[in-house]
Formats: structure tokens, C-alpha cells, sequence
């Protein structure tokens, strides 16, 4: 065993809890995720990431009392895992019987447990089983009144680091003659600013290149625009971020895609660069084409 003391978190609790939203907002998060693993494969998928000399993601292991006499055996393995340097936390989610009863019937499906009777009484039974494992939990999230972005949110909230809170947004040049990118979340034109194009002078250079970046850059509303348009996407970042949203794309065209635009994205995403809830990355789109 590596001396390496690694991360591990189990994530467990009642069926129809959030167990599958959780595992989806902890890989959003750059957790590695395993659902369902029986326990007695913990402490091996454990083992493989302590040993591993490369950096890799923290591993989240989803479970629940579906194994039977497997899962009864899980606390047992937590213990061994303790033992071999392996720091293990466990998330246990939790919701009232009306809300999980509300769950099962909206969706049509028996719960896992309740056997011939009656999905309370699958309830009942999965309770008495997690019991034990309830009261060793680490974190217990009640998503009785969340919806699925609310329990995302609570994730984040518990298990992000600093670095995977931030927005990831990419700032986009592109040139409306090639068609505006689909994926845009939002788009400017720059056609507005005179173009470099018909300088003679300028026309072999691009919006990287500084000649052409002054030019753009000093024109009568360009400073302007820059200004007030870092201003209107301050609240979107913050909503953004209250709403747990990982990426975002902006997009910035003129004719060709090769000077205005280019030099306003570089230029935005300089005055972004030092907002620490962001992590800004620039794309020239059809930079070339010409």
C-alpha cells in the first residue's frame, strides 16, 4: 500500500434520495464515480488510485442496500479501509417517507426492497438497514424540499475545491460569413468598429497581432463597448455560479472572423483574467479561413 493518504467518499443513503443526481454533480466536479460497486471491491478500486503515481481525480463510490448480505458487510470493509491509510467519508442522503412515497409514483417503479408489499414498506425496511450506516456518516444532505439543481448545489457546496467552483467560460471569435456558433450561450457583433480589412496595411495582420489590436481597440465605441459589456456580464457570472454552472461559451463575430473579433475576445478576456470565480479561455474559431 502507498503511503499516500488518499481520498475516498461513499456515497449511500435511500433509494430515491438523489443518489444519481449526486453522482452526477460530484463527476461535474472531477470526483471519479463508481456506481453500485459491491463493497468488497472498495478497498481494491481504493487501492489502485493510493498506488498510482499520476495525479488522478478523488473516487466517489455510489452504493446502497440493493447488495443485501454484500452491503451488510460494508462497514466492516470502511474499517479495513482506515486501516490501510485510506481516508474514507461517507454522504448519506436522506429524504421523509412522503416525499420518497411522491418520488416512486411519479416515476411508476417499485422501490428495490418492498418485495410484495408496498413501497412504504420497502421504505421501512431500507431504513432499519442504512441505520447503522446513517449513524457513522460524515455528511447527511436531507433533499426532502431540493429539486435536482438544489442537491447539485448542496454537492458543490460540501465536496468542490476552489479551484473546480470557478466558471469555466470561453470567449469566442468567430466570422458571421462562416455561419454564428450554435453553442453560443451569448454573441456580440463587432461589425460596428471600422475593418482592418480595407487598410491595405493591416489586412495581412490579425486581431493577435498589435498593429491590428490598436487599431480595433481605439476606434470611436470600442472602449465603450468593452466597458459596459464586461459590466452587463457580471450578474450572468454570478447567476451563473448561483445556479452551479461549470461552462459557458461567449461569442464575439465580425465579417471574416480575423480582426475585430479577434482582438475584442483577447481584450475582454485580459480584464476577465483577474475575476478569481472565473476561469476564462479564448478561442479563435476561423482565424486561418482567410
Amino acid at each position: 500500500m502507498s503511503d499516500k493518504n488518499y481520498e475516498l467518499l461513499i456515497v449511500t443513503g435511500m433509494s430515491g434520495a438523489g443518489r444519481s443526481t449526486v453522482g452526477k454533480a460530484l463527476e461535474d466536479l472531477d470526483w471519479y464515480v463508481v456506481d453500485n460497486l459491491p463493497p468488497q471491491l472498495i478497498q481494491q478500486m481504493a487501492e489502485l488510485f493510493s498506488r498510482s503515481d499520476r495525479e488522478l481525480p478523488r473516487l466517489a463510490v455510489v452504493v446502497d442496500a440493493r447488495g443485501g448480505e454484500l452491503f451488510e458487510d460494508l462497514t466492516a470493509h470502511l474499517n479495513s479501509l482506515i486501516k490501510n491509510n485510506i481516508q474514507a467519508r461517507i454522504l448519506f442522503l436522506e429524504a421523509n417517507d412522503a416525499t420518497l412515497i411522491k418520488r416512486y409514483e411519479q416515476v411508476r417503479r417499485p422501490h428495490p426492497l418492498q418485495g410484495n408489499g408496498t413501497i412504504s414498506d420497502g421504505i421501512t425496511s431500507e431504513r432499519k438497514t442504512l441505520l447503522p450506516l446513517r449513524e457513522q456518516a460524515d455528511v447527511i444532505i436531507d433533499s426532502s424540499d431540493m429539486n435536482v439543481y438544489q442537491l447539485a448545489a448542496k454537492i458543490s457546496e460540501h465536496f468542490s475545491t476552489a479551484e473546480n467552483r470557478k466558471l469555466n467560460l470561453l470567449i469566442q471569435s468567430f466570422g458571421f460569413k462562416y455561419g454564428a456558433p450554435s453553442d453560443a450561450d451569448l454573441i456580440a457583433d463587432m461589425r460596428f468598429l471600422p475593418n482592418p480589412y480595407w487598410d491595405e496595411k493591416l489586412r495581412p495582420f490579425t486581431g493577435e497581432d498589435s498593429q491590428v489590436a490598436d487599431y480595433v481597440l481605439t476606434q470611436d465605441g470600442a472602449e465603450e463597448f468593452i466597458v459596459n459589456y464586461i459590466a452587463a456580464l457580471k450578474p450572468v457570472i454570478r447567476g451563473y455560479l448561483k445556479e452551479n454552472r461549470k461552462h459557458a461559451s461567449i461569442a464575439l463575430g465580425c465579417t471574416g472572423g480575423k480582426h475585430r473579433s479577434v482582438a475584442t475576445a483577447i481584450e475582454i478576456a485580459k480584464r476577465l483574467a483577474d475575476n478569481p470565480e472565473i476561469a476564462v479561455r479564448v478561442k479563435h474559431r476561423d482565424l486561418g479561413k482567410e
